[in-house]
């Protein structure tokens, strides 16, 4: 056991020790670096398959009641200062490692098709090691300092990934967005650290938390100073878990790869923020202003992730808000003193939403051939619809995940919601309000997507057309895979828009006005790109992914399934016991409260739940199922005219949802026109005033200079000149005062 721990330093640098190699060979040997790329991709495999082997390990000694193991060592050593890296080995660690280790195991094989044909294949594999890496990193770390140099690094590797395509101006736009939001909350918890070192003169979280807890006891120090600083230190979590109100970078970094959506953005990045929260737990318990402040927060994400998901036509963006949703259940949970449930709803959610967002790129990557390489394209759901009929399996597994976000038992997310929906019933009513509420809308938006998506017909008919198929060849890491589609040669396609109503209507349906006249068929490599938008051309199927693409669809909808057992209350003579709970006790010692004693209290908050998720599941299926009864055709493009108050009202939440609550477009308004006319007036205060003056200065001794010259030349017409004007504006001047 010793052994093992003394060695768990080396689990951060195995996927890091696949992407130097990479990076190197990409930049100083381009071409042989390609040509290897299957090597590249089985030796990415293998170090994390091997990382993932040892975190269990390490995993399995904390459950079955190993020592919490600290290691340090020297890194700058000056006078009365000391810094030192190393590395904590306790339940929390142990818990990320294996989530951080698996998901991303998952999501690279997936990727591994997924970007078979993508030129940069090589980079990404670079860009996907170094993450892991950097997130390992930061989740091992003893001490602030060591945190936040990771805690950089995996918002560095977020900038690459999510600009991955950065010719794609949205892409581009996006990672910036990303990277400033996120610095505006790193610099507040840049400026927490230093000033907690400032009280205790540490940095090691054993030490900080005692000296703190000394302080306030003793009133050795500022309090207000002190929550001053730890709400600096929260403003990091905030940016990083898209609380709000620093959210707004996350729907918009949906632009990077879907196996990056699924990794960083639902699994393993944005719990980085929930995951300090849990860290510093002890810090923010001791400041009941700042674990007042969290729930707020956590309570306001929730709701309001769930109403900006209600309208989205974007899969991966509508995905994007549930995430936002989810993290700000979590946040609610940890300021409400719910540690373990926060940790536990960490689990459930990571795997079921790694499981939704890959089976939506399973999705994206069957309409690209059909619709074309655009997002706007691919991944609207108003192109979509019957795709269960052409890929079951993807179907199926999206389904799992969207019960288990849902809310419906036995699936992971029931067992975690429904204990956070419970604690905060009994910490605020207002809060057990917001919660209820958002597990409704969750609900409904959730099976509205899976509705739109995958039931009913295929939103594009053909007609005029004749049948052949073609086989495409896809090369992997695990050899070559050939798939058929059933190509069509068409001379005129329609849309019926059977999923639209007089409720949820919106110009981005009107796809009919807007039509593309593109060539159909483009060859790049081995793929066959096609569009739609045409009068002539070839029209290929919609059609289930390749097998590396679905084992981890299949494999995570496992953990879907069977992953909330490990919460799930027991209960044995009047006691509940869970074996989460028992898990993280030795990190945690009290910091858990006790759920239910019987099954009569279980069942009676159980039985609500799922009341409220039945019935937004209910509502999704009677405005969105495949027949319709308020679906109507709407000729030329024109809005439905409302007919009732209810009915504008509706429209109003609607606008609210598809608009993001208008909260982008004021921080365009505030923010950035408002900096942008500062600028502006500042560059006019520089130029006239600041430079204004000194070159005033200047043209006015010029003057003089040129004036001097003439009175000193020795001219005697000159000096009668000089002397008639200066008599002549004198007399004016007399004459004019009196």
């Amino acid at each position: 056991m010793e052994f093992l721990y003394k060695y768990a330093r080396i689990v951060p640098f195995l996927p890091l020790s696949a992407s130097v190699p990479i990076g190197i060979g990409s930049l100083l040997f381009p071409v042989a670096t390609k040509s290897l790329r299957r090597i590249w991709a089985l030796i990415s495999l293998f170090m994390i398959c091997t990382a993932m082997f040892l975190s269990f390990n390490l995993f399995l000694q904390q459950i079955t009641g190993g020592p919490i193991y600290r290691y340090f060592w020297s890194w700058i050593i000056n006078k009365n200062f000391s810094l030192e890296l190393g590395y904590l080995i306790d339940p929390l660690t142990s818990i990320m490692l294996v989530l951080i280790t698996t998901v991303g195991t998952m999501v690279l094989i997936y990727s591994d098709n997924y970007m078979s044909h993508d030129e940069a294949y090589v980079r990404f594999f670079a860009y996907l090691n170094f993450f892991n890496a950097s997130m390992l990193g930061l989740v091992i770390s003893p001490n602030l300092v060591q945190i936040y140099i990771f805690w950089e690094l995996v918002g560095m590797c977020s900038y690459l990934l999510i600009g991955f395509w950065f010719t794609r101006p949205s892409a581009a736009n996006a990672c910036q967005k990303a990277f400033i939001t996120n610095r505006a909350g790193d610099f507040g918890l840049l400026l927490g650290i230093l000033g907690f070192y400032w009280v205790t003169g540490s940095f090691e979280f054993q030490y900080l938390f005692k000296k703190l807890n000394e302080f306030i006891a003793n009133d050795g120090a500022d309090l207000f100073f002190i929550t001053f600083c730890a709400f600096l230190l929260f403003l990091g979590p905030v940016a990083k878990s898209a609380q709000f109100p620093l959210h707004v970078w996350l729907p918009d970094a949906m632009e990077g790869p879907t196996p990056i959506s699924a990794l960083i953005h639902a699994a393993t990045m944005v719990a980085a923020g929930i995951f300090l929260v849990a860290r510093l737990f002890p810090l923010f318990r001791a400041l009941p202003s700042i674990m007042n402040l969290i729930s707020w927060i956590g309570g306001i994400t929730a709701l309001l992730g769930a109403t900006m998901a209600l309208a989205q036509k974007d899969l991966k963006r509508g995905l994007a808000y549930s995430t936002m949703s989810q993290l700000g259940y979590m946040m609610l949970a940890l300021g409400i003193d719910s540690y373990r449930v926060a940790l536990f709803h960490l689990i459930t959610h990571a795997y079921s939403k790694a499981l939704l967002f890959l089976g939506s790129g399973s999705v994206i990557h069957s309409m690209e051939p059909i619709v074309g390489y655009c997002p706007d394209k691919s991944q609207n759901m108003a192109l979509m619809g019957g795709l269960r009929k052409y890929m079951p399996i993807t179907g199926i597994t999206f389904l799992l995940g969207t019960l288990s976000l849902s809310g419906i038992p036995p699936f992971a997310c029931f067992w975690s919601k429904d204990q956070i929906l419970s604690d905060s019933k009994l910490y605020s009513p207002i809060l057990g309000g917001i919660t209820w509420f958002t597990a409704g809308l969750t609900a409904f938006y959730m099976f509205r997507m899976y509705l739109l998506t995958f039931e009913g017909d295929f939103n594009i008919k053909l007609t005029n057309s004749y049948t052949d198929n073609i086989t495409l060849y896809s090369t992997s890491m695990w050899g070559e895979e050939s798939s058929t589609f059933s190509r069509t040669r068409i001379d005129s396609m329609s849309f019926p828009f059977q999923k639209m109503d007089n409720y949820f209507f919106n110009e981005a349906f009107q796809i009919s006005d807007k039509m593309e006249q593109e060539p159909f068929s483009k060859n790049k490599g081995d793929f066959i790109a096609a569009y739609p938008f045409f009068k002539k051309g070839y029209f290929a199927y919609p059609k289930e992914s390749g097998n590396t693409m679905l084992l981890p669809l299949v494999v995570l909808g496992l953990l879907t399934l069977f992953v909330g057992l490990i919460g799930a209350p027991f209960f044995r003579r009047g006691m509940s016991y869970d074996i989460l709970t028992q898990w993280l006790t030795p990190s945690i010692n009290h910091f858990y409260k006790n759920h239910p004693d019987n099954w009569s209290e279980f069942l009676t908050d159980a039985i609500t739940s799922i009341g409220i998720a039945c019935l937004g599941i209910l509502i999704a299926y009677v405005l969105y199922r495949p027949i319709n009864f308020l679906s109507q055709y709407v000729p030329n493009g024109t809005h439905h005219q409302m007919k009732s108050i209810s009915d504008q009202l509706i429209n109003i939440i609607y606008n609210w949802s598809y608009h993001r609550a208008y909260i982008d477009k004021y921080y365009g308004l505030i923010l950035i026109k408002g900096i942008r006319r500062l600028a502006e007036s500042s560059q006019s205060i520089d130029q006239w005033a600041i430079d204004g003056i000194p070159n005033g200065v200047g043209i006015i001794g010029l003057f003089v200079g040129e004036g001097m010259k003439y009175l000193g030349g020795g001219r005697i017409s000159s000096y009668i000149f000089g002397f008639l004007f200066c008599v002549i504006i004198s007399t004016l001047i007399y004459y004019v005062s009196f």
